[in-house]
């Protein structure tokens, strides 16, 4: 079968077009199509009333709690019980109810696309109600702390990612020990520029060993998964590492209850920039990650240096980092022989005296 250079130059054309086509088309769908499709399905919240409080309050707390729509859901309880819910993140905003007046209470924890969504529809309520709400927002965030956790995510996947890529285009003679090397020289570099935007951003954002050593687990995870791909797939893994770098903002930026549910199902389940934005906002805001926001990235780093521990004979021949026949260049040099037909000396031609 022909390769595609050696077909005429209107095919070539034709088929590069249909390349980019496609391309435009996923990212497309992974990128803008998740912010296009953005709407709220039941993005909880909470009304809270005192034990004490008089009838009526109490009358419209059930009310709103019976009035909900397919974008929000209602939950009824205390005070200090809704404030422990706005902790927790289970809910995203919380609606207290007392004598003296209400008050919208949101928290700088939460990501802030689920807060902003909480804010609009707690201050329409309350002014349905005919109700002037105060705002009291728990554990506030500046500007770079609501900015940082995305941040710190997309920036250590794209130190890891370009340091792999360079490695793999570059590097004559690869072993384990230099992909080992170059991955941990990635995780101490991406993790120094990450806490330096952080000092350089907002000189308020911690940046103690639990922030230090998370940042660490993460761009870890990042280069040694990216560094296996790299030594199954060779460069072509970038196909499948690069979008991901996309993916980061548009789909782990959102809470689950504002993403369509096939982008919720597909995208936003699996990508490992949630976990990692999550459990580094709990951080910032002196809380401690979930135990999933912690495995996961345990289990990353342990398959991705399984991979590059495996020694060369245990990865299949026709290996997908090599060609079909020959050893991965991504592990040894290929034993060029010279065809003697060509009148030069052959590699295993014997001199006669």
């Amino acid at each position: 079968m022909a390769a595609l250079h050696d077909r005429p130059p209107a095919v070539t054309a034709v088929a590069t077009a249909v390349v980019g086509a496609l391309i435009a088309l996923v990212l497309g769908l992974v990128t803008f199509g998740v912010q296009a499709t953005v709407h709220p399905e039941a993005v909880p919240l909470a009304v809270a009333v005192g034990p004490d409080a008089p009838p009526q309050l109490r009358g419209v707390a059930d009310k709103l709690a019976g009035a909900g729509t397919a974008e929000v859901t209602w939950r009824v309880t205390t005070p200090g019980e809704a404030r422990d819910l706005l902790s927790r993140q289970e809910v995203y905003g919380v609606l207290e109810l007392a004598p003296a007046g209400a008050t919208v209470v949101l928290s700088g924890a939460v990501n802030p696309s689920g807060t902003q969504v909480a804010q609009q529809v707690l201050a329409g309520v309350t002014q349905g109600a005919g109700m002037q709400a105060q705002v009291l927002m728990l554990n506030p965030a500046s500007a770079a702390g609501r900015t940082a956790p995305l941040a710190a995510s997309a920036l250590l996947w794209i130190t890891g990612l370009i340091a792999g890529a360079a490695f793999t285009a570059l590097a004559r003679r690869p072993n384990t020990v230099s992909r080992l090397v170059g991955a941990t020289t990635a995780t101490v570099l991406g993790v120094a520029v990450v806490a330096g935007f952080f000092a350089l951003w907002d000189s308020a954002l911690p940046l103690g060993w639990d922030v230090l050593g998370y940042l660490a687990l993460l761009a870890g995870a990042f280069a040694l998964v990216q560094g296996a791909l790299l030594r199954l797939l060779g460069i072509r893994a970038m196909a499948l590492l690069g979008p991901m770098y996309l993916i980061a903002p548009a789909v782990a930026g959102q809470v689950p209850e504002l993403l369509d549910p096939v982008y919720r199902a597909l995208l936003w389940s699996w990508t490992p920039f949630r976990f990692s934005a999550e459990g580094l906002r709990a951080l910032l805001n002196g809380g401690s990650p979930d135990t999933a926001q912690v495995w996961v990235f345990v289990g990353m780093a342990a398959v991705g240096l399984a991979v590059l521990l495996l020694p060369k004979k245990v990865l299949p021949e026709k290996g997908l980092a090599g060609k079909e026949g020959q050893p991965d260049l991504a592990d040894g040099v290929v034993d060029v022989r010279v065809d003697q037909a060509d009148g030069l000396p052959g590699a295993q031609r014997q001199h006669t005296a």
